[in-house]
C-alpha cells in the first residue's frame, strides 16, 4: 500500500498537486461525457437508426445508472478502498467508452452508456474523497476543493464545445473513442500518486445498498420521463412517472427504516446530523436544480430562437465556461478571508440579479444586453458558490465516512439537477402549449423565460436558506504549516 508523502516538503507538495491533477481529470471525464453526447445526438440517430424515442434512452441510460449508483459507489470506497474502487470505475468507465464508440447497433450503445455509468458513479464519489484524505481540512483542503470544482464546473461547457468540433470535423465515435487514451492515462497514474485509504471492516449492508439503489434509479426515471417530451403536456401525470415517484418515495422510505436499524449502515444517518449540514445539503440540491435547467434551455433559446448551430452554440458557452472557473478559483482565497456563508450570499446574489435579467430574453433581443452582460453575472455567481457549499458539505466527517459523504454530496447534485429539469420543462412546455396561437419563437420564448423566473426563484430560495443561517458563518481554519 502506498503512502502520502509528509506534508510539509516539497515532494509531498509535488505529490499532492499530481494527486489533484489525476482526481481532477478523471471527473472532467464524467461530467464532459453528459454534455458531449448531447450535442451528437442527431449524427448518433442517423448513424445507428434510433427510432426518436429510443434516442433519448442514449442520455437517460446514464443518467438512470449514475444517479442510481451513487450511494452505493460512495459506500463501496469506505468498504473495499477508496483508490481501489476509483480504479475499477475508471477501468470500467473507460472500457464502456470504447465500446460505446465501435457500436454497430442502438442497444450496444445504450447498454455500453449504462457501464459507462456505472463506472462513474464508483469513481466519482472515490475521488472526491480521496481528496479530502489527501488534503488536511483547511486552506489546503479549501484550495483543492476550488480548483476541483472549477474544473469540474468548466465539464459541461467544455462538453458542448468538444462535442461540437468532434461532431463537425471528425464523427459521433470519437466522442466516446477520445476517454480511451485519456482513460489509460489515469489509470496509470492513480496508484503511484494516490495513497491507499483505511478500509472498513465488517458486513456490507446489503438490504440498504438494494432499497438505495433501486430506490434513487425510479426517483431519477420518473423525474427524466416527467421532462422528456417538450410537447406542453403535463408528463406528472403520466402512469409510468406516478408509479416511478411512488415506488421511490416507497423505497427510500424504507432505505432510512433499514439505516435506523443497521449496524453497519450504508448511509449513516449522522452525516445529516446538525440544521447547518442538513440545510447545506438543501442549498446544494436548490443550486443544482437551477444551474441545470439555465444550461439546458439557454442552449435551447440559442439554437431554437436565434437560430445558432451548435459549433456557434458552443462557443458562446466558451467564456461563460471560463468564468465560471475563474470564479471557482477565486472563491479559494475568498473563503479563508471573509469565510463560507459570506461567499455563498454573494454567489448566489449576484446569480439571481443574471438570471432575472436572462428571463427578459426575447427573439429581438441583443447579443451584448440580452445574452452576454446576464450570463456573465449569471456564470460568475455560481461559480463563486460552488466551491464553500462543498467545503461545507465534506467538513467535519470521519476519515470512515469520507466516502459515502461524497456521494450523498454528488447525489444531492445529480438529483437536483433531474428534479430542476423537470420541473423547469414542466413550466416551459406548459407555457408554450398555452401561447399555441403565437408563432412557435414567440412562444418558445416565453415559455423559456418562465423557466428562467423560475430558477431565479429557486437561487432566491436557496440564497434565503443561507441567510437563515443553513450554512454556518465560521471562516474556516486556519492550519499551521508543516501539520
Amino acid at each position: 500500500m502506498s503512502q502520502p508523502a509528509a506534508t510539509g516538503t516539497a515532494a509531498g507538495a509535488r505529490t499532492r498537486t499530481a494527486a489533484l491533477a489525476t482526481i481532477c481529470a478523471a471527473q472532467t471525464m464524467f461530467l464532459l461525457d453528459t454534455m458531449i453526447v448531447t450535442v451528437a445526438l442527431p449524427h448518433i440517430q442517423t448513424g445507428l437508426g434510433f427510432t426518436g424515442p429510443d434516442l433519448e434512452w442514449v442520455i437517460t441510460a446514464y443518467g438512470l445508472v449514475f444517479g442510481g449508483l451513487l450511494l452505493l459507489g460512495g459506500r463501496c470506497g469506505d468498504v473495499f478502498g477508496r483508490r481501489r474502487v476509483f480504479v475499477v470505475g475508471l477501468v470500467l468507465f473507460t472500457a464502456a467508452s470504447l465500446t460505446a464508440g465501435l457500436a454497430q447497433h442502438p442497444w450496444q450503445l445504450v447498454a455500453s452508456r449504462a457501464i459507462q455509468a456505472a463506472g462513474a458513479a464508483a469513481a466519482s464519489p472515490a475521488a472526491l474523497s480521496l481528496l479530502t484524505t489527501t488534503f488536511p481540512e483547511g486552506p489546503a483542503r479549501n484550495r483543492a476543493i476550488s480548483i476541483y470544482t472549477a474544473i469540474g464546473t468548466a465539464g459541461g461547457g467544455v462538453g458542448l464545445l468538444a462535442g461540437g468540433l468532434i461532431t463537425s470535423f471528425l464523427s459521433w465515435r470519437w466522442i466516446m473513442l477520445v476517454n480511451v487514451p485519456f482513460g489509460i492515462l489515469v489509470i496509470a497514474l492513480a496508484p503511484r500518486v494516490l495513497a491507499e485509504a483505511g478500509r472498513r471492516s465488517g458486513r456490507f449492508d446489503v438490504p440498504g445498498a438494494l432499497t438505495a439503489t433501486l430506490g434513487m434509479t425510479l426517483l431519477v426515471f420518473g423525474l427524466t420521463r416527467a421532462a422528456a417530451d417538450p410537447s406542453g403536456t403535463v408528463h406528472w401525470t403520466d402512469p409510468s412517472v406516478l408509479a416511478s415517484l411512488a415506488g421511490a418515495a416507497l423505497l427510500l422510505g424504507l432505505f432510512v427504516l433499514v439505516e435506523r436499524r443497521s449496524r453497519r449502515p450504508l448511509m449513516p444517518l449522522r452525516l445529516f446530523a446538525g440544521r447547518a449540514r442538513l440545510g447545506n445539503y438543501l442549498t446544494i440540491v436548490l443550486y443544482s436544480m437551477a444551474m441545470t435547467g439555465i444550461s439546458f434551455f439557454l442552449t435551447l433559446f440559442l439554437q431554437r430562437i436565434w437560430q445558432y448551430g451548435p459549433l456557434r452554440t458552443a462557443l458562446v458557452f466558451l467564456p461563460m465556461t471560463g468564468l465560471l472557473v475563474a470564479c471557482a478559483r477565486a472563491s479559494g482565497p475568498l473563503l479563508r478571508r471573509f469565510g463560507t456563508r459570506t461567499v455563498v450570499l454573494v454567489g448566489l446574489s449576484v446569480a439571481v440579479v443574471g438570471i432575472g435579467w436572462l428571463s427578459m430574453m426575447d427573439g429581438a433581443g441583443g447579443y451584448l444586453t440580452d445574452l452576454v452582460l446576464p450570463s456573465t453575472l449569471t456564470y460568475a455567481g455560481l461559480g463563486l458558490a460552488a466551491p464553500p457549499m462543498t467545503v461545507e458539505a465534506l467538513s467535519r466527517v470521519d476519515e470512515q465516512d469520507a466516502g459515502i459523504a461524497s456521494g450523498v454530496f454528488n447525489c444531492a447534485r445529480q438529483l437536483g439537477g433531474a428534479v430542476g429539469l423537470a420541473v423547469l420543462g414542466t413550466i416551459t412546455w406548459t407555457t408554450v402549449a398555452a401561447h399555441r396561437v403565437l408563432p412557435d419563437p414567440a412562444a418558445l420564448a416565453i415559455g423559456i423565460d418562465r423557466g428562467f423566473r423560475t430558477a431565479a426563484v429557486l437561487v432566491g430560495l436557496a440564497l434565503l436558506a443561507t441567510i437563515l443561517g443553513a450554512i454556518p458563518g465560521r471562516r474556516p481554519a486556519v492550519v499551521p504549516v508543516g501539520q
